[in-house]
């Protein structure tokens, strides 16, 4: 008589689903059971999820271009407030009173949901900005020009601190 001999093997494969099976080894007989890891979803729940993506995906384009051309457009009003703040009145008053007009304009434009719009408001912006900086670039332009003219005379005395810088190494050597 003696204690029954049973085999038992688990398999478990690559996408979850565990494989038992059990043998009586006197008698020969065999049972097995395939053990699968439910989803939590169904065919027709996966197939359906996938038709509603589909369906939105147009809408979804759109949102993240109104998202994107916002996010734009909000860089460009506020850099171009800090360059206004910055130059101070460097600025022309015509072009400051362009500038924040049209930094008002896309400010307003920001607060709906039209991307064309948006996106006209920051072209304004961006021209009128574009006008400021050129005109603030040629002045710092021409006041580095002059500057640049006087010390490029007294180029010496730079040569001389460098001369001293290593007379003064060979003293700490020495």
């Amino acid at each position: 008589r003696g204690m029954p001999q049973i085999e038992v093997t688990f398999d478990i494969d690559a996408n979850g689903i565990l494989n038992v099976s059990a043998r009586d080894k006197a008698t020969g007989r065999e049972q097995k059971i395939v053990i699968k890891a439910s989803s939590g979803l169904s065919e027709d729940e996966i197939k359906r999820m996938v038709d509603e993506a589909e369906a939105h995906a147009e809408d979804d384009r759109l949102f993240r271009e109104l998202v994107e051309s916002r996010n734009k457009a909000e860089a460009l009003a506020h850099s171009t407030e800090k360059s206004l703040a910055e130059l101070g009145d460097k600025v022309d008053g015509a072009e400051r009173a362009a500038a924040e007009s049209a930094l008002a304009d896309l400010r307003e434009a920001l607060k709906g949901d039209n991307r064309d719009v948006i996106e006209t408001k920051a072209a304004a912006l961006s021209s009128a900005a574009a006008g400021i900086a050129q005109k603030a670039y040629e002045q710092a332009q021409s006041g580095a020009g002059a500057a640049d003219g006087g010390p490029a005379g007294n180029a010496d005395p730079g040569v001389v601190d460098a001369e001293f810088e290593e007379v003064k190494d060979d003293k700490k050597q020495g």
